[in-house]
């Protein structure tokens, strides 16, 4: 088991790791994302059920982090599609979404939660910790599920900002909580924030970060999360660059403690 309570400390690393989980730490695609669609399905009477892509061109708009509200965008443009205005409870879109994101068992053991396969490993976090870099994590996700992952990644006691703690992102107020969580815990205080995210909305949070407080230094790295094909791989990367990300990378196991950082533009 990994405590963060008991990071290395090194005085000549001042780099601090704050991480997305969905898409990063753990693959959403059969999870958050197809709750997504099944919510949108069921509100439109089985009329439209959004397709990855589609999914995938909402969030690149940057503000649709929550896949609550998520949902209930992509129902509502449908109806405005069809020059139809409808009220749906968002208490309802948020309880049928975790119907099927939980599901029925006091412990998730039938939702899609307990499907989600892991990106990251319990090995790569200690690496992190060998060579004395400090991490948490700064999520959209609820506090729950958040948790749920990161027992199963055997982590205890992490530094977790989660949904209910700070306002959404592209707001910069929960990866800045996060690293001051994290400093309160180590001898040298941060200089270099890096923030590893899947999202335009990830991205731009860093961009915010930037100007919100530029005593730190910052790097945005980009992660292109399982569920984008082989074919648009090239373009979702663009993408991320395009809102921030000083580099992208394939898979979250890619930023080692050996990765140069130091040729971002932000250093």
């Amino acid at each position: 088991m990994i405590e963060t309570s008991k990071v290395a400390s090194d005085s000549t690393n001042s780099k601090t790791f704050v991480f997305d989980i969905d898409g990063v730490i753990r693959d959403v695609s059969g999870s958050y994302r197809r709750a997504l669609a099944d919510t949108v399905e069921y509100f439109t009477n089985s009329a439209y059920r959004p397709s990855p892509e589609e999914i995938d061109e909402l969030k690149a708009e940057g503000i649709w982090n929550n896949d609550w509200e998520a949902s209930q965008e992509l129902i509502k443009r449908y109806f405005q599609g069809l020059g139809k205005v409808t009220k749906i409870d968002y208490d309802d879109i948020v309880a049928f979404f975790q119907s099927r994101y939980r599901g029925s068992n006091p412990d998730w053991s039938d939702g899609y939660i307990a499907t989600e396969p892991l990106i990251a490993t319990t090995e790569y976090f200690q690496s992190l910790t060998t060579a004395g870099i400090c991490w948490g994590f700064f999520s959209g996700a609820t506090r729950a599920s958040a948790s749920y992952v990161l027992k199963r990644l055997k982590i205890v006691d992490p530094i977790l900002v989660a949904m209910e703690d700070a306002s959404g992102k592209p707001d910069p107020t929960g990866l800045l909580l996060a690293v001051k969580q994290i400093d309160s815990k180590k001898d040298n205080p941060t200089e270099l924030i890096v923030y590893i995210g899947d999202t335009v909305a990830d991205m731009i949070t860093v961009i915010k970060a930037r100007n919100h407080n530029p005593s730190y230094q910052y790097v945005g790295v980009g992660v292109i999360p399982p569920h984008v094909t082989e074919n648009l791989r090239d373009r979702y990367a663009a993408l991320l660059k395009e809102n921030g990300a000083d580099i992208v990378l394939n898979s979250v196991l890619e930023l080692t403690p050996q990765l140069n950082l130091s040729q971002s533009p932000s250093c």
